[in-house]
């Protein structure tokens, strides 16, 4: 039997009755490259010119639409930041989200480099295609600009296949958060800044990796382009670039805010499809004690006509609503042993179900 124990610390209980957190929602924009490392090189203008400014003008746009959001910069001007460090700003701020900005390019012995062109997002993951490899391995090749680079990233080889072997063994527990996020992100340059799509990948980039928080790396379009190149050169093109990305930081701003505040010692019915409303309850009122965890569901489920739900007691049935997600509880046991006896009665109706251990609600 597979058992899985969640601690939920008190923090829980703040996200069950909509007590907002003194922490701003933060938000790292990281500028690719600049200083010594220029990035891509076209034939009037740079990578890490452009991308500079496209960072800031998203900077300025969200500081005017969430001006309680904070926004922190890995480079603000034109300096040089190893990829490790840029990570590391993110993680000190304990950021929310961090985008990094780019602009692509191909080698130049590639035959038709000037006519390709489009946007892409990447997340952590698999490089999966030999195209996901390239681009990864030029972006991580920043690297060799470092001192002891080989020694700060752990042997890590930028041109090597073999090293990024190593991506298959990770697990990044923000990967949902930051594929989602890629997919508005796309989408956004696809229609606002009309950029030809080149689609949502997953590769294994050194700066993804080394942080704590969702996050993606977009690639603008190809500065080998002249076309592609001209647009990114221009303040229109800037600044509908740096608007795609604010229109999907809004769209994934939005879905993290904290819901209107629901005393603990009522409940509160959520408006649904179902003639049934849910209702949100505290998990327990023990100091710390365990439940089962029987479903988890995007939208509410009528627990009346749903068969697997004949057997549970309803005074026994609680629903929380965590993460966009309604969970629906049983039990409240004094022990894990109770807990397992029970889990294994209801088994075959929730094939699914897991223990969970509660603290302080």
């Amino acid at each position: 039997m597979r058992l899985i124990v969640l601690n939920i610390f008190m923090f829980f209980a703040a996200a069950l009755f909509g007590a907002v957190s003194q922490k701003p929602f933060t938000l790292v924009i990281d500028p690719g490259h600049g200083g010594k490392d220029y990035g891509c090189i076209g034939a009037k203008t740079n990578e890490k010119t452009i991308v500079l400014d496209v960072a800031k003008r998203l900077g300025a746009i969200i500081a005017k639409e969430h001006p309680e959001v904070k926004t922190i910069y890995t480079r603000s001007d034109d300096r040089f930041i190893p990829l490790n460090q840029r990570a590391s700003i993110a993680n000190k701020a304990n950021a929310d989200l961090f985008i990094s900005v780019h602009v692509n390019s191909v080698d130049k012995r590639t035959k038709g480099r000037e006519k390709i062109h489009g946007a892409s997002v990447y997340s952590l993951g698999l490089h999966r295609s030999d195209d996901n490899l390239a681009v990864a391995m030029r972006e991580n090749s920043v690297i060799e600009l470092e001192k002891d680079f080989s020694e700060t990233y752990q042997g890590f080889d930028p041109s090597s296949s073999e090293s990024y072997i190593i991506f298959e063994m990770s697990q990044n527990r923000h990967m949902k958060q930051s594929i989602e996020l890629a997919d508005d992100i796309q989408k956004e340059l696809v229609s606002t800044a009309g950029r030809a799509d080149k689609g949502v990948r997953q590769s294994g980039f050194l700066v993804l990796r080394a942080t704590s928080m969702p996050s993606v790396l977009v690639e603008l379009d190809f500065i080998c382009n002249k076309e592609a190149e001209n647009f990114l050169a221009s303040t229109s093109g800037r600044e509908k670039c740096a608007r795609s990305l604010a229109n999907a930081f809004t769209t994934y701003y939005n879905k993290q805010k904290p819901r209107p505040s629901i005393p603990a010692s009522k409940t509160a019915e959520i408006k649904t499809k179902s003639d049934k409303q849910p209702e949100i309850q505290p998990l327990t009122k023990a100091s710390e004690s365990y439940a089962l965890l029987l479903k988890t569901s995007k939208s509410a489920i009528d627990t009346a006509a749903d068969p697997a739900f004949a057997k549970i007691k309803k005074a026994e049935l609680r629903v929380i609503l965590e993460d966009n997600e309604y969970k629906y509880v049983y039990g409240d046991f004094k022990t894990l042993k109770i807990a397992r006896r029970n889990l294994r009665k209801i088994k075959k109706a929730f094939p699914d179900v897991v223990i969970i251990k509660v603290d302080n609600n």
